[in-house]
């Protein structure tokens, strides 16, 4: 399984927090959210897309945001007043790996080092469990949100996502 030690850290990291889980092995092929729900059947609003987001004025400062994979992240608005930034864009796949120990596609937001903050969108929180990487590309986790808020580097946050119908079709992801 590619990026095994990864998913083993990831999976560890929610077994610290006692965290309501399980895990599926998935063709990699199929790790974007919106080709996995509709290869493997499940529905895309019970899923959630983990994104790396990078200042580039000023250099240094990045976070993960995790928003329903219907939704479209408010980067230029509430993300960029959340890091206090001027400049800010999705972290490119080049940089993702350097930044969460994880590669574009199998983002998580748990087993990232510490110092990484985590925004979660409110509306994920409404949810019974959601679906997010698995850590790398062969894996997805099922989880029950409430994990969030037992931990410490996460701020969940009201609408730091648009909803579809207020512009865009989702994330990139």
């Amino acid at each position: 399984m590619e990026g095994a030690d990864t998913a083993r850290r990831v999976q560890e990291a929610l077994a610290a927090l006692d965290a309501r889980y399980r895990v599926i092995e998935i063709d990699p092929a199929f790790t974007h959210t919106a080709a996995f729900c509709e290869h493997y059947g499940y529905p895309l609003e019970q899923s959630a897309n983990a994104i790396l987001v990078a200042s580039r004025r000023p250099v240094g400062r990045n976070a993960v945001c995790v928003v329903l994979a219907a939704d479209r992240l408010d980067v230029n608005r509430r993300v960029r007043a959340l890091l206090g930034v001027r400049k800010l864009s999705f972290a490119s796949a080049e940089a993702t790996p350097g930044l969460t120990g994880m590669k574009t596609g199998g983002v998580t937001p748990f087993g990232l080092p510490g110092e990484l903050p985590v925004y979660v969108d409110a509306r994920v929180m409404d949810l019974d469990e959601i679906l997010v990487g698995g850590g790398n590309r062969s894996t997805k986790i099922f989880v029950d949100p409430e994990v969030f808020e037992r931990m410490p580097q996460v701020t969940v946050v009201e609408d730091l996502a648009l909803p579809p119908a207020a512009g865009a079709s989702g994330n990139p992801a």
